[in-house]
Formats: structure tokens, sequence, C-alpha cells
């Protein structure tokens, strides 16, 4: 059973103090579909377009927009994002890269990244992906997680 917590706490830390260093970290996360959905991907015959290009660019806005939707997020100066699929028979992981020179990391954007993707890319495949009753049985987001992150 969940018990409720009361929080008032909730603050940005201050990053002032720290140095500017050149930050790195990559996430990656999955998708799960049918195999008859991944083949449509892969042959382009998604009525909504062109699934993984699609979700490689939300991917960038999620990344480059972070700090919008998590509110303890720093502004950071992002220097460089790279965006990553590899399809299976059932599955689609998504990899997300990003780089920074700043006070503080870039593992937040990177997760956020690949949040976005996977999310877009359920979007652009709902419609193949529903049941006779409406629902997703089948499509599953997985394993979320960052894989590295450096500082030099």
């Amino acid at each position: 059973m969940f018990s409720h917590i009361q929080d008032d706490r909730a603050k940005m830390v201050d990053i002032s103090g720290k140095q500017d260093m050149t930050r790195r970290a990559v996430a990656e996360g999955e998708i799960k579909l049918k195999p008859e959905t991944i083949e449509a991907v892969r042959k382009g015959k998604i009525e909504k377009g062109a699934v993984l290009e699609t979700a490689r660019i939300a991917a960038v806005i999620a990344v480059k927009n972070t700090p919008v939707v998590i509110p303890m997020c720093h502004q950071i100066p992002v220097t460089g994002i790279d965006v990553r699929f590899e399809i299976g028979t059932d599955i689609i992981k998504a990899t997300v890269e990003v780089k920074s020179i700043g006070k503080t990391g870039v593992e937040m954007e990177a997760l956020h990244g690949v949040s976005v993707a996977l999310l877009t890319i359920w979007d652009m495949v709902k419609s193949v992906e529903k049941d006779e009753t409406g629902n997703y049985p089948y499509t599953k987001i997985l394993d979320i997680s960052v894989l590295e992150k450096s500082k030099k």
C-alpha cells in the first residue's frame, strides 16, 4: 500500500559554483510491437508516415526542451544530439546520446529524448497495434535506462 508524503522542499539546485565541463550521456529504451507492425515500419507502410524519422525529430525536440517538462532541470547548452534505432523482430530500440559543455549532467535530456522517441513510435503505429477492443495488449515501452554518463 502507498502512503501520501507531502514534500514542500522542491527546489532547483544551485550549480553556480561548479566548473564547466564536457558532459555526455547515453540512454536507451525499447518498444515492443507486433511483428507485422515492425514489418510495416520497415517497408514504410504506416499511414502516419515515416516512423523512425519522425521519432528522431521528436527526440531532438524533447532533448532541447527537457527543462520545460521536468521542472528542476537546468537549461543547458546542448552541443550535440545523436538518435539511433535498431529494429528487431518485435522490438525497436532507441538510443539517444547528448553532449554539452556546462555545469550539470545531461542524463535527464537523454532519458527524455528516448522516452519521447518511443512515445512517438507508439503514436504513429497505434492504429495497427490496437486489438479488436481498441486496446494495446502487445505494445509495451520497456527498459528505459542510462547506459553511460561522463564528464571531463
